[in-house]
């Protein structure tokens, strides 16, 4: 899936479903706190909706193991 069309999604429910329509507050530290909260509550509830779907422990790919994890696993062997 395009990256794109993921991102218009988060923003399409953050327009209509929270209603979100512009930031109240002044400032760019402000609108910034105001944002990462809003982002912090979307992600919570589409966690919230993952759980209750018994959808997380589900992937499309393969989850690959991290180059750090890999090293350190080849040394202990």
């Amino acid at each position: 899936m395009n990256r794109s069309i993921q991102v218009e999604g988060a923003f399409g429910v953050l327009k209509s479903d929270y209603e979100f329509n512009k930031f109240l507050p002044r400032g760019k530290n402000s609108v910034k706190t105001e944002f990462i909260l809003l982002c912090f509550g979307y992600n919570i509830n589409k966690l919230h909706s993952k759980i209750q779907s018994e959808k997380t422990q589900k992937h499309l790919h393969e989850l690959k193991p991290s180059a750090y994890l890999w090293n350190r696993v080849t040394k202990l062997i």
